[in-house]
């Protein structure tokens, strides 16, 4: 009898738990992050070039897919497929809104990019397995 009782973890447990409290942090950050930017916080670079908008519109659109991070993260906990869908779409959609935010704020959103590709990995890779139980 092992450890866990009758039933071992999930192959790829580890990554799907990393995944939803990365989605949870990122999602808390864009969320702020977001606000800051809607309020015209002096937290970024304000004579930066945007490419179809101003600082306004993609505090707004980080807002949004922040909001939509974090409650992935606890339909991802939870192991539902459509949890794990919407995680992957939110992180593709962040990590592409991250590069265009790039010009406000490099540095962050290089580190939230860089969070939003290992999601997306462990997402892919490991979150049917913990949904199936294989």
């Amino acid at each position: 009898m092992s450890r866990y009782g009758d039933r071992e973890p999930a192959y790829g447990f580890g990554w799907v738990l990393y995944a939803g409290i990365m989605l949870m942090i990122v999602g808390s950050l864009n969320f702020l992050f977001g606000v800051a930017a809607v309020s015209n916080s002096a937290f970024y670079v304000h004579d930066a070039k945007f490419i179809f908008s101003d600082l306004k519109t993609y505090g707004w659109i980080i807002l949004i897919i922040g909001a939509i991070q974090f409650c992935a993260a606890f339909a991802i906990w939870a192991g539902t497929e459509w949890g794990r869908w919407v995680g992957i779409a939110s992180a593709g959609l962040n990590a592409i809104a991250q590069l265009t935010f790039i010009a406000a704020s490099p540095l962050l959103s290089l580190a939230i990019f860089t969070a939003d590709i290992v999601v997306i990995y462990a997402l892919v890779s490991y979150g049917g397995h913990q949904l199936r139980g294989d």
